[in-house]
């Protein structure tokens, strides 16, 4: 029979609890977690008593998490391998609150704002009046295009896994697009050329998460 405190089940309050902690998530899923320790920092946060019911779910959501990332890896990796991977260097992201006249690489509308992906020197192509509409403007940065096959519109945990091993490996994404077969990820430049280097190793030989080193 299932522990439960208060009426609620031990293990789904340690899940729920676990699920807003994705340094603690990342931890299980690649196994590198002190059950007993993890556990009764647990128990001290949610004032549970029974440290081997919290233990007990842990080790569960653990395995469920890896088991997870094993699915998803088995599925992303034959979409990924031998795609076209592209480097593209000095881009600037706009963020705008209207649509502007602008040479781009790249535009998306999401709700009220624009989202544009251009080259350097991009001010100069702009009056007053749309510099004026400008929200934000990340600079030095880097986009990493991945050309794939249709299926990878049909193949769920494909972007997951890319963004996944990325966030592995320190790499922060501060954009990512996926539009049909292409898939763009902006990157900080200091951060490119590793990026480009994980991505190349996996879509060239199909290498796993646990392959790439930091």
């Amino acid at each position: 029979m299932r522990q439960t405190s208060g009426g609620v089940k031990i293990a789904d309050m340690v899940r729920t609890h676990l699920k807003s902690k994705p340094y603690t998530i990342e931890a299980l899923q690649n196994g590198i977690v002190n059950s007993s320790s993890l556990a009764r920092q647990v128990q001290r946060e949610l004032g549970l008593r029974n440290h081997q019911a919290v233990k007990a779910a842990i080790r569960r959501y653990g395995l469920e998490l890896k088991k997870r990332n094993t699915d998803i890896e088995m599925r992303a990796l034959p979409v990924l391998s031998g795609n076209k991977i592209t480097l593209l260097d000095g881009i600037h992201v706009v963020i705008a609150d209207k649509k502007l006249d602008l040479e781009n690489d790249a535009e998306v509308k999401v709700e009220s704002l624009y989202v544009y992906l251009t080259r350097k020197n991009f001010a100069r192509n702009l009056g007053r009046q749309q510099q004026s509409h400008i929200v934000k403007v990340n600079e030095k940065c880097s986009a990493i295009i991945v050309y794939s096959e249709e299926r990878i519109e049909r193949t769920s945990g494909v972007v997951a896994f890319i963004t996944a091993v990325l966030a592995e490996q320190n790499i922060n994404l501060i954009e990512f697009l996926s539009c049909y077969t292409e898939t763009i990820i902006v990157v900080n430049r200091e951060d490119a050329l590793r990026a480009y280097q994980i991505l190349s190793e996996i879509v060239n030989y199909g290498l796993s998460a646990k392959a790439i080193k930091k």
